[in-house]
């Protein structure tokens, strides 16, 4: 059971019922909305998850625009909700403003792994690890050796999943072309398909018969795209198989729905801290289900399920872009 809350008016006030009860987790969603298929849509899943297990209820809003974050955190604050989990990384500057003012409220905060307070939780995703093995699909399944990736809006986070693309799928081919373009500079570069679509379309021009999306809403029209012209493409953060039956290649799992769940699992005593989700955690993979089974091969599957194997023991090391902003297998 969901309790919803909604903006309101040009000043943006949130409505909050007076039935929202204390110590309810609360969730807020990026821009782009929950069912993004991606990103949010996981995040809301993971809430929902939790509802029907526990049979509890939690309040929600989606955002409108980027002004209303520190608004909708103050308003679950004193509203009582406990913990608040936000969805993704634009958070970082309006909640190191207000966790402060509310001591006894918990906060997790998805995508930032860099705000240490004591009261909140930072939930980073080795997403160079998950984009590495469907990069590894992408190349061993291309018949044109060119595999391309579109971006959401162009951000250090993204070019991370660009560069753990790039270098799976040379390892899988070291004479992959890899093409790589990002939707936008702004948040609106998220919710853009008709964008994605043009991407997607500029770089089949260029010989790509696989794409990667990592671009939230924006992907919704990459993956579209790609089905229309026959192409393969990668869904991200969910799993977006069934989007397009037998022709999205895998998808590249974000475990969102795990972050959240477990913060709401785990309410007012939430863990707060640093974590950082790779393979080994159980935060990255890729998906096989009955919509791509007869894409993945036995010996891909062999191919990239040895690579998982390798990088949760160390073995196998993929470059975190965000470490020093370089990529050995892409040139931005």
């Amino acid at each position: 059971m969901t309790l919803m809350k909604t903006f309101l008016g040009a000043t943006a006030a949130m409505a909050l019922t007076a039935g929202a009860a204390a110590a309810d987790p609360a969730i807020i969603f990026d821009l782009g909305g929950k069912f993004d298929k991606s990103f949010n849509e996981s995040a809301f899943n993971g809430a929902q998850r939790w509802a029907e297990e526990t049979g509890g209820s939690f309040n929600e809003v989606e955002l409108q625009s980027d002004a209303q974050r520190e608004q909708a955190l103050r308003r679950f604050a004193e509203a009582g909700a406990n913990p608040i989990v936000m969805a993704g990384f634009a958070f970082a500057s309006s909640l190191s403003e207000v966790a402060a003012d509310y001591p006894d409220t918990k906060f997790a905060v998805i995508d930032v792994n860099w705000v240490d307070m004591p009261n909140v939780r930072g939930i980073g995703f080795k997403e160079e690890q998950g984009s590495y093995l469907v990069g590894m699909a992408a190349g061993l399944a291309s018949e044109s050796g060119t595999v391309s990736f579109v971006g959401g809006m162009d951000i250090p986070l993204i070019r991370k999943f660009a560069c753990g693309y790039a270098q799976g799928a040379k390892a899988a081919n070291p004479d992959a072309n890899i093409i790589a373009n990002m939707t936008g500079t702004t948040p609106a570069a998220w919710n853009d398909p008709v964008k994605g679509s043009e991407l997607t379309k500029a770089q089949i021009s260029q010989g790509s018969d696989v794409v990667f999306a990592a671009a939230g809403g924006t992907g919704v029209g990459v993956l579209q795209t790609a089905a229309d012209e026959g192409i393969l493409s990668i869904g991200v953060d969910s799993n977006q198989n069934y989007l397009h039956p037998g022709q999205v290649l895998t998808s590249m799992l974000k475990r969102v729905d795990n972050a959240v769940y477990e913060a709401f699992s785990q309410g007012t005593d939430l863990e707060t801290g640093i974590y950082n989700l790779g393979i080994a955690e159980g935060g990255v993979g890729y998906a096989l289900d009955e919509f791509n089974a007869e894409l993945i091969t036995d010996d891909m599957k062999a191919m990239i399920e040895d690579a998982s194997a390798k990088i949760t023991s160390g073995e196998l090391m993929v470059h975190d872009y965000t470490s020093d902003e370089t990529c050995p297998a892409l040139d931005f």
